[in-house]
């Protein structure tokens, strides 16, 4: 097959890069600078030059694909404002991936988060949250899944809060950086709050999963660990940098304060059932052992 893929140099599009072209697969990678094409090109893909606001070179790599897997967001949190133009410009995007491949029955495989449930783990059968800073990426997610109705063999794997790779990625890489920032390894609250992960090698294989088989329409939970504390994660942050560690106030976390303090478990019982998929990486407080002083 050939795929499409926007974000394959990031820490989860590079490692889904690489599951693909094992399987066979040929793959196209956005780039929208020569040091990222050239990573691509290392790695064994094509490269499209361009940038996710670039609609028409979108729309252009998707005409020529069999398939498309969407991972590209601007990652940038730090401010309300920031956080709202990386939705905005993601959405656009996604709108048109999803337009171009109406009536193809080609997949789209587009990500999104595990969503936060009251008082148990959620599960794929939930729906996205329709609140909060990260809405707006649900609204997008939601819309690229209702083109099943429209020959898009559309999909949505649902990444937890910590996607990770050698002691690097997500919620906890955050964590790290605000440590080595301020001194201290914090925490919100009491620290007992639960946040899902996933080794970004096995995130990997899900997404090649669904591009292969996920049926029109359907979403996936890419999680190895329900749930771990944020306190276990700190501590195991604050040791490997010889930090103290405390709780903090969520206002101390930026504009993600309220999503750091949340209990989100979240379980991949019926992906696991269904795919086929089984996780066989390391789970994340061991691969934080890998980080350095």
């Amino acid at each position: 097959m050939r795929v499409f893929i926007t974000g394959g140099t990031g820490l989860v599009g590079s490692a889904v890069v690489a599951e693909l072209l094992s399987a066979g697969h040929a793959v196209t990678a956005l780039a929208r600078s020569a040091a990222a094409a050239a990573r691509a090109e290392s790695a064994g893909a094509a490269v499209l030059r361009g940038a996710l606001a670039d609609l028409a070179t979108l729309r252009a790599g998707a005409e020529q694909a069999d398939g498309v897997i969407h991972l590209a967001f601007s990652n940038d949190f730090s401010s309300p404002e920031a956080l709202a133009q990386g939705i905005t410009e993601e959405a656009a995007a996604l709108t048109a991936l999803g337009d171009t491949l109406v009536g193809t029955d080609r997949p789209l495989v587009t990500v999104a988060g595990t969503p936060y449930v009251p008082g148990r783990a959620s599960t794929e059968d939930d729906a996205l949250p329709t609140q909060g800073p990260v809405a707006g990426r649900s609204r997008s997610v939601t819309r690229a899944l209702e083109l099943a109705s429209r020959g898009v063999r559309s999909s949505a794997v649902r990444l937890p809060r910590t996607v990770h790779n050698e002691g690097r990625g997500g919620f906890a890489e955050l964590l790290t950086d605000i440590a080595r920032r301020t001194g201290v390894a914090g925490h919100p609250g009491d620290g007992s709050q639960r946040w899902p992960a996933v080794h970004a090698r096995d995130a990997a294989v899900l997404f090649r999963l669904a591009l292969e088989n996920a049926p029109a329409g359907s979403s996936w939970h890419a999680v190895a660990d329900e749930g771990d504390a944020v306190r276990d994660i700190a501590a195991v942050i604050g040791r490997r940098l010889g930090l103290p560690v405390e709780s903090l106030p969520q206002e101390d976390f930026g504009p993600l304060g309220p999503i750091f303090a949340t209990d989100q478990p979240a379980s991949s019982a019926r992906t696991r059932a269904t795919l086929g998929w089984q996780p066989t990486h390391p789970s994340l407080l061991a691969d934080l052992e890998n980080i350095r002083p």
